[in-house]
């Protein structure tokens, strides 16, 4: 992936906030009166003090200042509260669009580009890079527009005293504003990058060692899984201590700036002869007005992790999918499927070589051959999850890339070789294969997938939640889940890729007398991948995959 500069990071996320524009211009303009409010409270305090030798330069009473003193720390209270409800509100409203924004694009690049990519990499993008992103929403928009504008105002009160003095706040305010921050982000760039890729590997991971614990713990990989999630935290600790510590050089060379420059706006005045008073107050504006630059200087650190996270979600939101799903285009009814000399290679390699086959109405196919030789590859072509040559892959005698996606879901069905639960009831995780079936199409599907008696002998029955990833259920009972939904889809083509591996040889003549009955009965297409011979026999034809060639 390339990385893009900070400048172009924040511009990409600047345009997610279009929408609540007025909102941060709200935020904005009470946050540059507070801070106003805040600066002038210890600029009427110098004033107090000068007034009791009667060398202020305002002829104001100490009734009345210390009156506009006590309204002044009402209004900053509640201009503070207004500022940061506006941030935060603009924040949290973001986070909900953009986190939507994330899962339509996982939706729109399933599956192919996200195909290798870690399951807790991208958990990691859609909850901790994004829960980041309210730093920048929350704490520096705002905060950059308000130390300008305040830093601006400053500048122009100081000068009024002297252009030199005004010139001298002005590169302070870059100073430690500006220049400060770009060196220390620079410097911690690479370690907010590295702390959220090591914080994705490190939550893969963990999710993967918990999905197969009872493998882990059947074959004694306990200690080795155990090694290698601590070897990946102390990594991770190792770089989160960097960015801490970058964090304080940071703090440390803003706080010391901050200490030194009214020093030197002192010395200034003083070198130019100007009155004690002048250079009293000056010295005091300058000293009371790094608040809001301050916090930028203090972002810079908090900013490397967040713009690493800001690069992760805009890299994702900007992918484009292997198969743009096709929009108003053909919408054939199903009269058979056919490959036509296909070849096809991930990348370099060559998987699938001149392939040429036929699937005919009310027949089941079977496809076979050993692992890797591309049968499962041959599956995803005709769903259109890669895209093949063209006129290599054709549905009803239309290529596939030029049927409207939408159309082409409802002629298919695809059990894959894992079955995904959720943790809710078997009956909706059955209903996934189509959300408006009703509770006895639901039941009849589990019929034909030979998962009804099973469901029945359960306390609540279609009721009964599967639990997390499906982990109340055995590896056999998630696989019929996933035949039942294909069933449930009720497509004339079924592509089932091993859908008996895990079953017994009763529950697989159940199945498969099941598969026999509906390509009779409805005329539907079973394509059928399976290593096994009794699973086979049920076929009509068979095809083998050989080195990518078919036989």
């Amino acid at each position: 992936m390339m990385r893009r500069s900070g400048i172009k990071i924040m511009s990409g996320l600047l345009k997610l906030l279009t929408p609540l524009l007025h909102v941060m211009l709200a935020c904005i303009t009470l946050g540059t009166l507070g801070y106003l409010c805040a600066i002038f409270i210890n600029i009427l305090a110098a004033h107090l003090l000068l007034s009791v030798t009667g060398e202020s330069p305002w002829k104001l009473g100490f009734g009345a200042t210390a009156a506009v003193m006590i309204l002044i720390a009402i209004a900053r209270a509640g201009l503070r509260y207004a500022e940061q409800t506006c941030g935060h509100y603009i924040a949290f409203k973001l986070l909900a669009v953009i986190r939507d924004k994330v899962f339509t694009a996982l939706r729109r690049l399933a599956p192919a580009r996200l195909e290798g990519k870690g399951r807790g990499s991208l958990i990691s993008v859609i909850t901790g890079d994004i829960e980041l992103l309210e730093v920048f929403y929350a704490h520096t928009i705002a905060p950059v527009c308000i130390a300008f504008i305040v830093s601006l105002i400053l500048t122009l009160l100081i000068g009024s005293f002297h252009p030199l003095l005004g010139v001298f706040a002005a590169l302070c305010y870059v100073l430690v504003g500006v220049v400060v921050p770009l060196i220390t982000a620079k410097m911690g760039r690479a370690y907010g990058m590295a702390a959220r890729t090591e914080l994705g590997g490190l939550s893969n991971v963990f999710l993967e060692s918990l999905r197969g614990i009872r493998e882990v713990l059947q074959f004694h990989q306990g200690q080795k899984k155990e090694d290698e999630i601590r070897e990946k935290t102390e990594k991770l600790n190792e770089m989160q201590g960097g960015i801490k510590r970058h964090e304080g050089a940071a703090a440390s060379w803003s706080g010391a700036l901050v200490m030194l420059l009214p020093l030197g706006m002192m010395g200034l005045g003083m070198a130019l002869k100007m009155p004690f008073p002048a250079v009293v107050m000056t010295t005091v504006m300058l000293a009371s007005s790094f608040g809001p630059v301050l916090a930028l200087a203090n972002l810079s650190a908090a900013m490397d992790s967040t713009l690493a996270a800001g690069e992760r979600v805009l890299s994702l939101l900007e992918e484009e999918p292997e198969t743009p799903d096709v929009v108003n285009g053909e919408k054939p009814d199903f009269a058979g499927a056919q490959v036509e000399h296909l070849s096809f290679s991930y990348e370099e390699e060559e998987v699938l070589h001149d392939l040429s086959a036929q699937f005919r109405p009310g027949e089941i196919v079977a496809v076979t051959g050993r692992s890797g030789s591309g049968k499962s590859t041959l599956l995803k072509l005709l769903m259109r999850f890669w895209n093949a040559p063209e006129n290599t892959v054709k549905i009803s005698g239309t290529d596939v890339s030029r049927i409207d996606t939408a159309h082409l879901r409802t002629l298919e069905s695809y059990m894959t070789q894992d079955t995904d639960l959720f943790n809710v009831s078997i009956r909706d995780n059955i209903r996934i294969g189509r959300l408006d079936a009703s509770d006895e199409e639901v039941e009849e599907a589990a019929k034909k997938a030979s998962i009804h008696d099973f469901i029945l002998t359960l306390p609540k029955g279609y009721d009964t939640k599967t639990g997390e990833l499906g982990e109340m259920l055995s590896g056999g009972e998630r696989q019929r889940i996933g035949l039942a939904r294909a069933f449930l889809h009720d497509a004339p083509l079924m592509l089932l890729d091993e859908p008996t591996s895990n079953l017994d040889s009763l529950n697989e003549g159940v199945i498969l007398k099941a598969l026999r009955e509906e390509a009779e009965a409805s005329g539907r297409t079973v394509v059928l991948v399976s290593h096994r011979k009794s699973t086979l026999a049920v076929a009509d034809r068979s095809y083998a995959i050989e080195s990518g060639r078919l036989s």
